[in-house]
């Protein structure tokens, strides 16, 4: 039995193959790929800058059929929905044992160190599948990114009437505000260039939204989050913080990138600067509020692509043109949602 594939073979180059169908394992679950995001992880390992190795089959944000489940398997059956956290973890090193999963000294991804979800099927641990219910297949492929979100949200600790800068209005930038609303802010400031995402960003519940930093409240902000992956907005991001506020840089920069800090000026506002890598233990979180509607990603979903089309979504991704948000991988065909 064969499937088709894409396969980043090395930076810049991406074909789609045709290759075998991926054994099941004892304690593997086979999964038929419904919907499969482009993160900008995967930019990154398309374009030679993250981790993990090649060849490799992308795509860690996804959801699907269960096709085959391993003998050993006890959760799922052929024919259940669901979606991936696609870090595995060995349970078992110091970092695990002290509930740091996401810092496993064993640490494996699907999708970046494992065989991905751009892909018609895909192989993961029964450990790391969960169910999605009865979301449709669109929204449960954001089961991973809103898991990230949550986890960067709870650390950076928002409190009730909070005022919140948010450096960054992508689907990334969109998520965030809504679970920093359910969080309890009083009101959100969202700086975008792209004036769709801005708008979007306004409907989405932002007080304020600015294609300017110029515009912002010098230490105006309880917390500012920068969303973008931007060592420059990432520098910027201390200058709109209140004093004894937090900093949390959430988006994912290039490999190698670097940032220039005033340090006198970080003592002096007596700073909480933080990152957030990956999530623990916040796939269900996402579910259920995916599942609820308290968060609605219907939105954000701007492109519906064939596996033939991953390198013209990246570039599309890359130069950010108006209306681009989030773009979906089909790798079977259409899907509900």
């Amino acid at each position: 039995m064969e499937m088709k594939a894409l396969v980043i073979e090395k930076p810049g180059t991406a074909l789609v193959k045709t290759l075998p169908v991926p054994p099941v394992g004892s304690n593997d679950v086979r999964i038929k790929v419904m919907a499969s995001g482009i993160c900008g992880t995967d930019v990154h390992i398309y374009r030679g800058d993250y981790l993990g190795g090649y060849p490799v089959i992308p795509g860690h944000e996804f959801s699907g059929i269960v096709d085959e489940a391993g003998d050993k398997v006890t959760r799922f059956k052929a024919g259940d929905h669901v979606a991936v956290e696609p870090n595995i973890s060995c349970d078992n090193c110091p970092a695990c044992l002290s509930n740091r999963q996401n810092f496993c000294e064993h640490w494996k991804a699907v999708g970046v160190t494992m065989q991905g979800g751009m892909a018609e099927y895909v192989v993961a641990p029964e450990k790391g599948v969960f169910s999605i219910g009865s979301l449709p297949f669109l929204p449960g492929s954001f089961v991973e990114p809103l898991s990230c979100v949550l986890h960067g949200v709870e650390r950076a600790r928002i409190r009730l009437a909070d005022r919140v800068a948010i450096l960054g209005a992508g689907p990334i930038g969109i998520l965030l505000s809504k679970v920093i609303q359910l969080r309890g802010s009083s009101d959100i400031t969202q700086v975008d260039k792209n004036q769709s995402r801005l708008e979007l960003a306004r409907i989405s519940g932002a007080r304020k939204v600015s294609s300017s930093l110029d515009e912002l409240d010098v230490e105006g902000y309880d917390v500012v989050v920068e969303a973008a992956g931007s060592a420059f907005l990432m520098e910027r991001s201390l200058q709109y913080v209140r004093k004894g506020g937090t900093v949390l840089w959430f988006g994912v920069p290039k490999r190698g990138a670097e940032v220039k800090l005033p340090a006198f000026t970080i003592f002096e506002k007596g700073l909480t600067i933080l990152s957030s890598y990956t999530s623990v233990r916040n796939s269900i979180q996402a579910v259920r509020l995916l599942e609820s509607g308290r968060i609605d990603v219907s939105a954000l979903i701007s492109h519906r692509l064939p596996l033939e089309d991953f390198s013209k979504g990246v570039e599309t991704i890359e130069q950010g043109a108006e209306g681009v948000l989030k773009v979906v991988i089909l790798p079977n065909g259409k899907c509900s949602g």
